[in-house]
């Protein structure tokens, strides 16, 4: 794509990687084969190459948005999809991050859209105040239909109807391995899964210390900023992302680390661009030490000897999180992992669509939201299975929310199928049948 920047334009960052990646777009629309947001509305603008082209515009020129180009560029849900299928390398992410930001400081958004979006910034990072939020959401369910705003609506009916027990395992501390330590590791806790599910943490700590790791919850770490990047509020992100590189960054320098493992996937996709997002700033060689050893917890079972199983005698149908298969490219392993304990493992038709639940999409876009979500369903339901399995928190929210089938983390189960007890949410979902899965 022939681009038309100034080099005064050209001096900031930003718009320097935009211009890199405008030029390597070639036009080919194969794009538009895998975007989620073009298979339910039809629309080229609502397609990757559809915004790339009003992205280029607005950039170029230094215009303020108007509202056609902010609605298209909100309604991507930032899957990467295309970033998958693409030939050309163009990297979408940085692309439409930097238009995010661009948007979030040049248009004035319609009030209610900013209380919105400052009312998602200010709770969702903070698991305090989340677990406050979800309360309140569990009271006003009954009225949800006196609500005037379908985003309200939908986050009453997100709300789960159980919020988990503090798990003191967040607190900042260090868990001895079982055995002799083959490995130190920093343990990502998050900050929405841990106001909405704290098993998923526990689990980890419990298979990688009997897996002979030391992990450790680095203290000051805590929301990885993805939340309020992919908002374009640049400034509250990479305040939460100094935090985390700080943090990480004593321990690598202190009792020294192997890894930085995450399992919330769409926290991981963004820890790994810390370097990117902070390069030329004072901290980029922390930053960029972060990213280089950031893996998910799928990557880091797969360096391990996790034992063998026999057959567990249970079907999981894995959902692929977009974060982790795009952003991440990372396809096969937990399904590896998985089938390696003996489970089997069947996959949905067009697992590379998103299930619609993008970090805040669900909350901000839940009519196109609810669609993807439904599709997501029908797909993994038609393969019959005893469990879902999913490796990001948004995820399981979103599929828990429309369908009978308990849905766990994949470490959940790999911790089971290991010497682990059944996964809480399984024992919940089934309790009131009877019908615990039981493993072979």
């Amino acid at each position: 794509m022939q681009t038309s920047f100034t080099e005064a334009q050209l001096r900031d960052p930003g718009t320097a990687r935009a211009n890199e990646i405008l030029r390597s777009c070639v036009h080919c629309g194969f794009c538009t084969a895998t975007c989620p947001t073009y298979q339910v509305l039809g629309d080229e603008l609502d397609s990757p190459r559809g915004r790339i082209y009003l992205i280029k515009d607005m950039l170029e020129n230094e215009r303020v948005p108007d509202a056609r180009t902010v609605k298209h560029v909100d309604r991507c849900l930032s899957c990467l999809a295309c970033m998958t299928t693409c030939p050309s390398g163009v990297h979408y992410m940085h692309l439409i991050d930097h238009a995010r930001a661009y948007i979030e400081n040049h248009y004035d958004r319609p009030w209610t859209d900013r209380a919105l979006r400052w009312m998602l910034a200010r709770i969702l990072p903070h698991p305090g105040r989340f677990r406050l939020a979800l309360l309140g959401a569990r009271i006003a369910r009954p009225f949800a239909r006196l609500m005037p705003d379908a985003r309200l609506r939908a986050m009453l009916a997100m709300a789960p109807k159980r919020i988990p027990p503090v798990s003191r395992n967040d607190d900042p501390q260090s868990f001895a391995a079982t055995g002799a330590r083959r490995m130190r590791v920093a343990l990502m806790t998050g900050c929405a899964q841990k106001a909405l599910n704290t098993d998923i943490n526990d689990a980890t700590i419990r298979l990688l210390t009997r897996l002979g790791c030391e992990v450790v919850v680095a203290d000051g770490a805590g929301c990885c900023g993805a939340l309020t990047h992919h908002m374009g509020k640049t400034d509250e992100s990479h305040a939460s992302a100094a935090r985390n590189i700080r943090a990480w960054a004593a321990e690598m320098d202190g009792g020294g680390l192997d890894a930085i493992v995450i399992n919330t996937s769409g926290c991981g996709t963004t820890v790994k661009d810390y370097g990117h997002m902070f390069r030329g700033d004072q901290l980029a060689a922390d930053a960029a030490r972060v990213s280089g050893i950031a893996m998910d917890v799928s990557e880091l079972l797969s360096r391990l000897d996790l034992p063998e199983g026999g057959d567990k005698g249970l079907t999981v149908a894995y959902h692929a999180a977009c974060s982790l298969q795009h952003g991440q490219k990372i396809k096969s392993a937990p399904k590896n992992l998985l089938k390696r304990v003996g489970f089997r493992v069947v996959e949905p038709a067009d697992s590379h669509l998103c299930c619609g639940s993008a970090g805040t999409y669900n909350l901000m876009q839940p009519e196109i939201s609810a669609q993807l979500r439904d599709r997501k369903i029908g797909t993994l339901e038609a393969r019959n299975p005893d469990l879902i399995a999913a490796g990001n928190i948004g995820c399981m929210m979103q599929i828990g929310s429309g369908t009978g089938v308990p849905v766990v983390h994949t470490v959940e189960l790999l911790d089971w199928a290991t010497g682990g007890p059944v996964p809480p949410a399984l024992e919940r979902d089934t309790k009131a049948t009877g019908a615990v899965p039981v493993l072979r």
